[in-house]
């Protein structure tokens, strides 16, 4: 295993290599990487084309949500990362403008993808306006309604307002990220036509029948962006911490991504990167192949993780008497425990309606919300409970 000076070491040495195959390009038209691979310090950065849109993206992009160092987002680019995620929302509004920052000088190198989570056309387009300005761009490349869990959120509105901004030269290209209710989100985007990216959860931990799902995205045209592909994170552990030997000093966490990335439908992944150590790995998953080793670090994560980790089925959905969405809360828990991210945990909690937000399982004498999976559902809601208020 390399020390973490050396991993940086291995980093830096290589930030001064010239990027081939970056062409002159308009504002409006971002340059596109070659497909096979360019020489990076961790490996070879591989690309995929997107689905229908044509673009040549990393096969690992970078989830900007819970980066508070801009270093580590312009090194990336500078070795070939080409795809940077965000949103209106993320880290109180702040993200974009960081990330925007951190891009400025690469813009036409890269691609940039943000998020509404706006419930109307209105909201939505007001959204897109002040991204913009705070990414320091006229247009973003993806532009997603964010976190929609049912054919019935998107709507004629929200799409009216993707459609606008592509007119407009806004956006490039219109998407839905999805964290639950992937089989009847994925088939509607389908079945509407007016969509070409789906950013959806795809992890070791799913169904097998999810891939159907991921096959189908991909046989209509439409780009497959993988989220949440850490299964839950912790990627903070430190040495003498509980889960350090399987995660880090094993490799679980670079499994993980490599499982994704064997799945050729899947078109490239946005992992969250705090630091050096997380961008090298991720360097490595891209040429690294997945072996049966990597299997048995999987089945053993999986153990770990079964009483905590939501698997956002949906099968809980309505279940709960007292109305919580059950799945979402977990998730926040998951930004806290997982991510190290207590602050988008509790926020998104305290965003819920104060009927919800006032629940204490322990109050109830039994629940009757049910995991096939496994999970601790009234312990997880419960530490939310005790944990955000």
């Amino acid at each position: 295993m390399k020390t973490n000076s050396s991993r940086r070491n291995f980093l830096a040495a290589g930030l001064g290599l010239p990027v081939a195959g970056i062409g002159a390009v308009s504002s409006s038209s971002p340059a596109i990487r070659p497909s096979s691979s360019l020489a990076a310090p961790g490996g070879e950065i591989r690309y995929r084309t997107l689905g229908k849109t044509g673009m040549k993206v990393s096969s690992v992009g970078f989830g900007c949500m819970i980066t508070s160092d801009p270093s580590v987002i312009e090194k990336a680019a500078d070795i070939g990362i080409n795809l940077f995620d965000t949103a209106r929302g993320y880290q109180g509004g702040n993200n974009e403008r960081m990330v925007g920052a951190a891009l400025k000088k690469r813009r036409k190198d890269i691609f940039i993808s943000t998020k509404t989570g706006a419930s109307n056309k209105e909201g939505a387009l007001a959204h897109l306006e002040t991204s913009l300005r705070e990414l320091g761009t006229d247009y973003v490349d993806i532009w997603y309604l964010h976190g929609r869990s049912s054919a019935s959120q998107l709507t004629e509105d929200l799409i009216a307002a993707q459609q606008e901004a592509k007119k407009a030269g806004k956006i490039r290209f219109a998407g839905v990220s999805i964290h639950s209710g992937h089989g009847e989100v994925i088939p509607a985007m389908i079945r509407s036509g007016k969509f070409d990216v789906a950013l959806t959860t795809y992890n070791f931990t799913m169904e097998k029948s999810f891939e159907g799902l991921i096959d189908s995205a991909a046989k209509a045209g439409l780009g497959v962006v993988a989220m949440k592909v850490m299964a839950g994170g912790n990627r903070r552990v430190k040495p003498g911490d509980k889960m350090y030997d399987t995660l880090q000093r094993n490799g679980a966490m670079v499994a993980m991504l490599k499982w994704v990335l064997r799945n050729q439908n899947v078109n490239t992944t946005i992992p969250s990167m705090t630091d050096m150590d997380q961008l090298d790995d991720n360097l490595h998953a891209m040429t690294d192949a997945f072996t049966a080793s990597d299997e048995k670090l999987l089945s053993a994560r999986l153990e770990q993780i079964r009483p905590y980790y939501c698997r956002m089925c949906g099968e809980c959905d309505g279940t709960c008497p007292k109305g919580l969405p059950v799945a979402e809360i977990l998730r926040y828990v998951t930004y806290a425990d997982g991510y190290g991210q207590f602050a988008l945990g509790r926020e998104h909690f305290l965003s819920l309606p104060e009927e919800m937000t006032q629940v204490r399982c322990n109050l109830c004498p039994t629940c009757s919300v049910e995991c096939k999976f496994g999970v601790n559902v009234v312990g997880q809601l419960s530490r939310a409970q005790e944990l955000f208020v």
